[in-house]
């Protein structure tokens, strides 16, 4: 029969895959961490037993996260991604040449240390001369900043544990803080299958903050429902707003200058959420 795991997304629904093996289990300071290899997704990171990321599907995740923000700031040379140990975000935030230093703030360095040894083909790029890895509090680092980062993403995981305050309005508020005057960031929103009051509320907070707000979605099948929503909050640019003489080429697998404005075209009952 083999060996099968369950996450559990809520009281009454949950997604299942096929385990071959454990690769890797740790109760760490902050979280329970497992890497498992599975059937259908490949290697796979799960904390508190929820997913995180796997080999298969990963890069909608990373790629949406990076280059939405990226391609609609016309400079974007200092770049902080708070959370993200397993490096993806990072490794699509490098595929940008006006980037100069990209800074990555985990609060696990498990994450990270595990992460290259069990996802290289997520976490390679984590030694890149231009990356500053830092295990520390994400959210301190945001406090401690000013006027600093042209572009800051937040790849947290779901709000419970660790995670909590990075969904805060006190948050967002120190984000824009720490950005430059005409900075830009994008935080992982849930989905709006389950956590339609996530949604609503992550976009009062970050409308009362940033001049521009926008939601848009992504396909991700590991992820509660498959579908994915990010928010943007920007203090000048809309990511609705870019010319065609910003995108230049790089390697994806799911980002496309044509998909980069239609991910905000929402679905009627997940525009009613932003309403």
């Amino acid at each position: 029969m083999g060996i099968w795991f369950t996450e559990k997304q809520t009281d009454h629904f949950g997604i299942t895959m096929k385990v071959n093996r454990t690769l890797h289990t740790e109760q760490t300071d902050f979280q329970k961490l497992d890497m498992i290899e599975t059937e259908e997704w490949g290697n796979m990171l799960l904390l508190d037993d929820m997913v995180m990321t796997s080999i298969k599907d990963e890069f909608v995740y990373h790629e949406m996260v990076a280059h939405v923000p990226l391609f609609t700031h016309p400079n974007p040379e200092n770049v902080l991604v708070v959370g993200g140990g397993d490096g993806g975000v990072i490794r699509e935030v490098l595929k940008h040449p006006q980037v100069k230093k990209a800074t990555l703030v985990d609060i696990d360095g498990k994450v990270i240390e595990y992460s290259k040894k069990f996802l290289p083909e997520i976490a390679g790029q984590l030694d890149d001369p231009r990356v500053d890895v830092q295990v520390g509090d994400g959210f301190m680092h945001i406090a401690e900043s000013e006027n600093e980062y042209d572009v800051i993403m937040v790849d947290s995981t779901e709000p419970v544990g660790p995670a909590v305050n990075l969904f805060t309005k006190g948050f967002y508020a120190g984000i824009s803080k720490a950005l430059k005057e005409d900075g830009i960031f994008v935080a992982q929103s849930d989905n709006p299958w389950f956590k339609a009051d996530l949604i609503r509320n992550v976009q009062k907070d970050v409308k009362e903050i940033f001049p521009i707000t926008r939601l848009y979605v992504a396909n991700i099948p590991t992820y509660p429902s498959g579908l994915w929503a990010f928010t943007i909050g920007s203090k000048k640019y809309d990511p609705l707003e870019v010319s065609a003489d910003r995108f230049h080429e790089i390697e994806t697998k799911y980002y496309t200058k044509e998909l980069h404005k239609a991910a905000f075209v929402l679905p009627k009952f997940v525009g009613d959420l932003v309403k």
